[in-house]
């Protein structure tokens, strides 16, 4: 019968799948757009708000801006997405940022597309669920006060559903990402046929909480010249985050089910129009109301208030873009363990990431990139105005990698049509670069230089990691056909008495050497007098050693003896078995001390020494013990 964590294991993950369940588990199109492009389609959630709020000094006059940066950015998504798919058939078990630099461009590119890939993972799941919960405390304020634990929350119930597994992380996921789809679609129709009716709902003055910031506020004058340049180009910058998540399909083919390759084309298509289509949409309906961000109220809910009024439809959008926002971090949980993955069987991270868990899902990253984005959030005490400058830095360093890497491996293959693929990918090498330039220099000041900072860290962190690996293979290469030389082998077993457990471990030990020595620390002369007749008395054949400890030190005695027999050349090799007592439920434990554990620990880091437990299961059978006729002999 399973014990009782077992069987809650069980209850909250699920049960074991077997391997050759591995292809069940993949995505088809329709999943797979819930689950990869929910990062994505999300954004619009808070895109057009970025970068509104950069242009808020300018006043309402920024609503002018708005729809040329966001038409900008659409045609550089355009650009990716094209590139991108080229990316996926060339490199159909997955052409990752990480993937494609290291093997076109080297291990230095990799490990920086590596490095900035891992960063805006752990950020994708504290940006978007914080946007998400600030779509909740938007339409109910007396929330606000509880905000970061309601972000924790979500991101708990996020890794436990990915830890179930890919299946059914999307099936879970796939309803609330087409409700947000339908209900947008529903917002961006109804919004622009009323402007173009000429008439709109204008929502009830008790109802629209809005508190504008504007260039009264920032109390400086209308900037010009190189100042409204530089403004326009952090306004760009920030909007940029409506195209973090666009490399998640290239990632995920592997994820997919087959054909892989045609099917993550085709849903990235998909994705690439919903998301031009969203935030076009949304950037058209701010500037035709004129929504101005709030500091208590986002974009989008005051779109839709403005569109449904404070009806069903409007919560039902607000409760939508929660959701969508909360399960866009599922894009980061699906991507990081499996780059983390490829990381480790490259000797890159530790090895435990490479691990498959019960579920088929790679739950060590799933566990880490979880606790990592719930530090983030309480942190920025889950400020999405606070952690966006940090965001999308990365994201284009990796699209300027993956483009330049793909220029790359056109000239080495030159397949049919391979020029204009060139052209294609270069042009989207250079246009990223730009952009990835133009985000550092002006998020810098404001964020920016956290991620600048931390990306060359991590990177020392992978080749350190990646050192120790070369290191320890070394050490473990055996390439020699030299015959094994005898040695000489002692094995030590502490007692403290005569007892079952002792009687098992002796009989465990007299079948591995003939040199058998028991050990005794005497910490009081009447209880090594009785212990020393008793074992004459038993007459085994096994020499008691008895070792005084005037400080009452059991360790320290028994270190001392191991060493000393090395020393003096007795021996070459010693063994020390400890008879260890596992009581029958966990909880008696407690109850007796830890002298195996204590005993390994010791010598855990000593040559040419070995511990060996051997268990007495108090009250179940077989024992060691009863191959001694325990009673008859000991009277």
């Amino acid at each position: 019968m399973a014990s009782p964590i077992v069987h809650f294991k069980r209850v909250l993950f699920g049960q074991p799948l077997p391997s050759d369940r591995l292809e069940h588990e993949k995505l088809n199109k329709k999943t797979a757009l819930a689950v990869l492009s929910s990062d994505a389609i999300s954004s619009v959630a808070y895109a057009t708000e970025q970068t509104l709020l950069v242009l808020a000094i300018l006043g309402t006059v920024a609503l002018n801006y708005i729809i040329p940066i966001s038409a900008i950015i659409v045609g550089l998504l355009v650009l990716v997405a094209l590139s991108y798919r080229q990316t996926i058939f060339a490199y159909p078990a997955g052409g990752g940022s990480y993937t494609v630099a290291k093997d076109n461009l080297g291990t230095s590119p990799g490990l920086i597309a590596a490095a900035a890939l891992l960063t805006d993972y752990i950020l994708t799941v504290s940006v978007s669920i914080s946007s998400g919960v600030a779509a909740i405390t938007s339409a109910y304020p007396t929330l606000a006060p509880h905000v970061v634990a309601l972000c924790i929350s979500a991101i708990m119930v996020l890794m436990l559903v990915n830890l179930r597994g890919v299946r059914e992380s999307g099936i879970a996921f796939s309803v609330p990402t087409y409700v947000f789809i339908g209900l947008m679609l529903t917002l961006i129709g109804a919004g622009i046929a009323r402007g173009m009716m000429g008439h709109e709902l204008a929502p009830a003055a008790s109802t629209l909480r809005v508190d504008p910031i504007s260039a009264a506020q920032h109390s400086v004058g209308f900037p010009a010249g190189f100042a409204l340049t530089y403004l326009l180009l952090r306004a760009f910058a920030e909007g940029c985050v409506a195209m973090t998540g666009t490399e998640a399909i290239s990632n995920g083919v592997g994820a997919f089910r087959r054909p892989s390759s045609r099917n993550a084309a085709s849903t990235l298509g998909w994705m690439a129009a919903i998301l031009a289509v969203f935030f076009l949409g949304t950037s058209y309906l701010a500037r035709h109301y004129g929504v101005m961000p709030s500091t208590t109220e986002t974009v989008l809910s005051q779109i839709g208030r403005h569109v449904f009024g404070g009806g069903p439809l409007y919560y039902a959008l607000q409760y939508a873009t929660f959701a969508v926002l909360v399960l866009a971090a599922n894009t980061a949980f699906a991507d990081f363990p499996r780059l983390a993955s490829i990381l480790a069987a490259d000797g890159y991270m530790p090895r435990q990431f490479a691990a498959r868990g019960d579920r088929l899902a790679f739950s060590n990253g799933i566990i880490v990139l979880a606790l990592m984005a719930m530090l983030l959030v309480w942190l920025f005490v889950g400020d999405t105005s606070a952690l966006i400058p940090l965001y999308a830095i990365g994201v284009f360093v990796c699209f300027t990698l993956s483009q330049a890497g793909m220029v790359v491996h056109w000239f080495k293959c030159r397949e049919p049509g391979w020029r204009w693929k060139v052209w294609l990918n270069g042009i989207g090498a250079v246009a990223t670069a730009v952009v990835s330039v133009v985000q550092v220099f002006t998020k810098f000041t404001h964020g920016a230089w956290i991620v600048v900072l931390i990306i060359p860290l991590i990177i020392l962190l992978l080749r350190t990691i990646h050192r120790h690996y070369e290191r320890f293979s070394a050490e473990l290469a055996y390439t020699g056909q030299s015959p094994l030389m005898f040695l000489h082998h002692t094995v030590i077993v502490p007692v403290n008495g005569i007892s079952k457990p002792v009687a098992g471990a002796m009989v465990y030990a007299t079948t591995i050497s003939e040199d058998v020595r028991a050990v005794y620390i005497e910490v009081d002369d009447a209880a090594t007098a009785r212990l020393e007749a008793e074992w004459e008395e038993w007459d085994i054949g096994v020499p008691l050693v008895v070792i005084k400890s005037p400080f009452r030190s059991v360790l320290r005695p028994i270190v001392e003896y191991v060493q000393g027999l090395s020393a003096r050349g007795e021996t070459d090799l010693v063994t020390i078995v400890v008879p260890e007592i596992v009581p029958r439920h966990w909880w008696e434990h407690l109850l007796h001390n830890k002298t195996a554990l204590f005993i390994r620990t010791a010598f855990m880091f000593r040559p040419n020494v070995v511990v060996t437990a051997v268990p007495y299961l108090v009250g179940r059978a077989p024992r060691l013990a009863d191959l001694i006729n325990f009673d008859e002999t000991i009277s």
